[in-house]
């Protein structure tokens, strides 16, 4: 019998216990982004308990955002809320305001929902000074002012990916507890990746940086090997494979869509957040992505997310575009 083996399975680290132990060591803490956070869990678990009985589409999308709605403003501890289904932001009540902002994705890739690719749910949440005073404006701030970032993807296992500042952590939901328990530890993306993801269809839109990148990608000119192409279209897997596999994901301007497709507050941001957390880069384009300062909620922005030598490929070509204009 293994017991060391024994051991770290009965020593179970479940989600709450680790933003506990998170707690403990902010002294000055009050408990509230632990309750937060035990919210927004719940909200996990029932969107999960959703997609798998097979609701469709259009009532999981409607279904998911009530219930996040719900349990955010129930925790007495936020002020604004920005979702993806409402077009505006959504400021609760006073008697149960608290501190903090949350930027969310309730379903994000539910188009895919029918034939059973992998979706989930993404988040952001940003602190402010005083819930009481809250306006839109305090939400409208550069991603690098976010607290913590995470998301839930509901695939073949339910995992909720987390980060509250200091690194990345994956739990897995263990059905037989109902508890999300700790599975990948500090998350690390290598430096350098053997794929990259994005949809090629748009290919004759795309400006001449990410065309020459995805040249590359396909016919390196070093001697090196090709890159391998996945790409899943939902976001939440794609970005998954990206941190724990290594690569590139990109979502660029095109000559369809000048802005790029995916929303800078629930999309961009969130994953922007845990790629550099877990030491991988970001960049839109022209900016790093974190310091991107939204205008409107539900802006958009193009994204180059991944593995940091992969990204600084991609950063060194609009540099070099720039210089030639």
């Amino acid at each position: 019998m293994d017991h060391a083996a024994d051991a770290f399975r009965t020593d179970l680290m479940t989600i709450t216990r680790f933003v506990l132990n998170e707690q403990s060591k902010h002294p000055e803490s009050r408990g509230d982004f632990s309750i937060l956070l035990s919210h927004i869990v719940l909200g996990c678990k029932f969107v999960c308990s959703a997609v798998n009985k097979g609701e469709e589409q259009k009532k999981l999308d409607v279904l998911s955002n009530e219930v996040f709605v719900k349990a955010l403003v129930s925790s007495g501890r936020t002020c604004i809320l920005v979702s993806e289904e409402d077009e505006d932001a959504i400021i609760v009540e006073p008697s149960k305001r608290g501190r903090y902002c949350v930027v969310f994705d309730p379903l994000d890739g539910s188009s895919n929902i029918d034939c059973g690719v992998s979706i989930g749910t993404i988040f952001g949440i940003y602190m402010i000074k005083d819930g009481d005073e809250a306006t839109l404006e305090d939400v409208l701030q550069p991603g690098k002012n976010m607290v913590a970032a995470g998301y839930c993807m509901y695939g073949s296992s339910c995992t909720l990916v987390l980060s509250t500042g200091s690194g990345v952590n994956g739990f897995t939901l263990d059905p037989s507890l109902g508890e999300f328990i700790l599975t990948h530890a500090d998350i690390k993306i290598p430096k350098k990746g053997k794929i990259y993801s994005v949809n090629e269809g748009n290919a004759k839109n795309w400006d001449g940086p990410t065309a020459k990148f995805v040249e590359k990608c396909k016919y390196p000119t070093d001697g090196s090997s090709a890159k391998s192409l996945r790409y899943i279209g939902s976001m939440v897997a794609d970005v998954h494979r990206t941190l724990l596999y290594g690569g590139v994901f990109l979502y660029p301007a095109d000559k369809k869509s000048p802005n790029g497709k995916l929303r800078v507050l629930y999309e961009v941001f969130p994953m922007s957040f845990l790629m550099e957390q877990a030491g991988g880069q970001s960049f839109t384009g022209k900016e790093r992505a974190l310091d991107l300062v939204p205008k409107k909620i539900h802006e958009r922005s193009p994204i180059f997310l991944g593995s940091y030598d992969d990204v600084e490929e991609i950063k060194a070509l609009y540099a070099a575009e720039e210089k030639a204009n």
